[in-house]
């Protein structure tokens, strides 16, 4: 890897194990023609390894590639399952009459995006500068002025590669961040395997222009804004390259011996982010994992839209949709390598077929650069970003079971000691046989929200991260999908309402008591109609929380074969909630409803063709 910054030639023969003591930092200019030239030095620990020149790189990949080849392409051996290993004794304490933690950590934003980490934005559909307000639609980047009594539209500027971009939840194609008069706005190509960034001025917001557009072969899973910088995690999975399938005697055989040959025919730019065919990160700025994990590139890409050539990358020679960014801190969940295929065209299942372990690799953040800092791992699975936080120097993981496991939901905390990540305290025995379904994280505190058949609530004290706490829990039937505070002593859970056999009936909102750790209540619960939806379930930024105002909008749909996508207006007053239903939009359009609120206490509805603004109580 290689060090952003100047080193003397003494500073190149210190040992590792000194330069372990720093950090190691592997991000380096990289515009769209080609790799960097900044002085580099290379990394070496126990978890991450560089390859000595790109020959090594190469063959690196084609190695574990081999490993992974069968007569039909990607995946040979028999497919198992995991099965969970053997229970383990728990750890969770009993609480105190009452806690001194509180939910007091906020996550407003100021771009009217619904976020996870303050002080980090991240990407979406719409988003809003003081009076400015820039919404994607249709392959359009549309600027409205929101200062008078109704929004003004003031442009649209043609977004090409965002036409017929997907948008699923956690995509972020046909999405965009807004910073400093500029807009960038990315776009995944159809089949998925490239991401376009645009950069657009809007000094002008009437006239807006297009000052860069780059596209690069990898899927951009990520998309975030620490102050100036924008960064984009993008991934490599295992290349297409036309296998062969069995055919006749000794079918499985030739077709093996000629997809392999496939592979050792490939070329970094097979496995790298690539610009018009040329790799985007030298060679040794791609970290190779030594743990058994999924085959593949994760590349980080940061840079400040006033200079969108000047770019940075990191990467790790894995493939991984799973990572988190607290303010200063860039987190990597490494997956487990896929296996297995079966004697049928078109369904050969995968599945992961790891040690039971996920690893854990961290990266400093600063300015553009991203710096090593330590690996790690941690018994069992992590489901998404939602399941990692980091606060003052403590990484804290909530994961569900695998086979190195007992068959429970555990939280874990860790702490950087050297270049290792190393385990720091944990509970044990959350919601045992049932499956994590949401977790919200605050400065102290973890709360946990589990499923089978009823909807156990664990609130877990982390104010010292190495004797982490099972404060109380509270059984309910039905289940949070997404936790979001209201102040310090109020917590809100969308989800879906079940019975006590676990069988779901339709969207919730419900309303907890946090005041006594020890003993969390529900309080009130809005129950919606049957077979209905609630979309902060997936997607957080159809949540919006108006504190001065005590009201919570969140997006409900129903509707299989046709789709009606309502905004529930919750007044809360007094521990009990007054619902209101606004039917807004049909169809497709429904996912991309947002609530944007302004700085002027008006809050704007944007729907698939419309922004307006929504009324509110008095």
């Amino acid at each position: 890897m290689s060090l952003r910054t100047t080193v003397t030639s003494v500073a190149l023969v210190t040992s590792l194990a000194a330069a372990a003591g720093v950090g190691y930092a592997i991000g380096d200019d990289a515009g769209p023609g080609g790799p960097p030239t900044s002085p580099r030095l290379v990394l070496a620990n126990a978890d991450l390894t560089v390859a000595d020149g790109c020959d090594a790189l190469l063959a690196s990949y084609v190695d574990r590639a081999l490993d992974e080849v069968g007569p039909y392409g990607w995946g040979d051996g028999m497919v198992f399952g995991e099965s969970a290993g053997a229970d383990a004794s728990s750890s969770a304490a009993s609480g105190s009459a009452r806690s001194t933690v509180t939910t007091s950590r906020s996550v407003s934003n100021g771009t009217g995006t619904n976020v996870q980490e303050v002080g980090v934005d991240e990407s979406d559909v719409v988003k809003v500068a003081g009076d400015l307000l820039v919404r994607l639609r249709d392959g359009e980047l549309v600027a409205y002025d929101v200062a008078g009594t109704t929004p003004r539209l003031l442009s649209s500027t043609a977004m090409d590669h965002a036409r017929g971009t997907t948008g699923w939840a956690g995509d972020p194609g046909g999405e965009l961040v807004l910073v400093d008069g500029r807009a960038v706005v990315l776009g995944t190509s159809a089949d998925g395997l490239s991401t376009t960034i645009t950069t657009v001025d809007l000094a002008d917001p009437t006239s807006p222009a297009v000052v860069d557009t780059t596209t690069i072969r990898g899927r951009a899973s990520a998309v975030r804004l620490h102050g100036d910088v924008v960064r984009v995690v993008l991934q490599n999975r295992l290349p297409e390259l036309g296998f062969s399938f069995p055919d006749g005697a000794f079918g499985e055989i030739r077709s093996r011996m000629r997809n392999r040959a496939l592979v050792r025919g490939t070329t970094l730019a097979n496995w790298l982010p690539t610009v018009d065919g040329e790799p985007v990160v030298a060679c040794e700025d791609v970290a190779i994992p030594d743990d058994e994990v999924a085959l593949g590139t994760t590349t980080l890409l940061a840079f400040d839209p006033a200079d969108p050539t000047s770019r940075t990358t990191t990467a790790v020679a894995t493939d991984s949709d799973v990572s988190y960014f607290s303010t200063d801190r860039f987190y990597l969940a490494a997956a487990a390598p896929l296996w297995g295929w079966t004697d049928c065209m078109g369904c050969r299942p995968a599945v992961p077929a790891g040690s039971g372990t996920t690893p854990l690799f961290a990266f400093a953040l600063d300015g553009l650069d991203a710096t090593y800092v330590a690996s790690g791992e941690v018994a069992g699975t992590i489901a998404d970003r939602w399941s990692m936080d980091a606060v003052d120097g403590s990484l804290r993981v909530a994961v569900g079971p695998s086979s190195e496991t007992g068959n429970f939901n555990s939280v874990v905390t860790l702490r950087e000691d050297g270049s290792d990540l190393v385990e720091e305290g944990r509970v044990d025995r959350l919601g045992v046989d049932e499956q994590i379904m949401s977790v919200r994280w605050f400065d102290d505190l973890a709360i946990v929200v589990t499923f089978r058949q009823v909807d156990p609530l664990y609130a877990v004290d982390l104010s010292d991260p190495a004797a982490p706490r099972l404060l109380g829990e509270l059984k309910i039937p039905g289940f949070s999908e997404y936790l979001h505070p209201l102040g310090e002593h109020r917590l809100i859970g969308m989800g879906q309402d079940a019975t006590l056999s676990g069988t779901t009936r339709g969207a919730q909102a419900a309303l907890f008591d946090v005041t006594d750790l020890t003993e969390p209540r529900q309080i009130d619960v809005v129950r919606y109609a049957p077979n209905s939806q609630a979309g902060a379930a997936t997607d957080p930024r159809q949540f919006t929380w108006l504190p001065d105002r005590r009201i919570a909008l969140t997006v409900v749909s129903e509707g299989w074969t046709g789709t009606t996508g309502w905004v529930s207006v919750l007044t809360l007053d007094d521990g009990a909630m007054r619902n209101r239903m606004i039917e807004v939009e049909h169809g497709s359009d429904v996912a991309d409803v947002r609530l944007v609120p302004l700085a002027s206490g008006e809050v704007v509805l944007v729907t698939g063709r419309d922004v307006s603004f929504l009324p509110l109580p008095g």
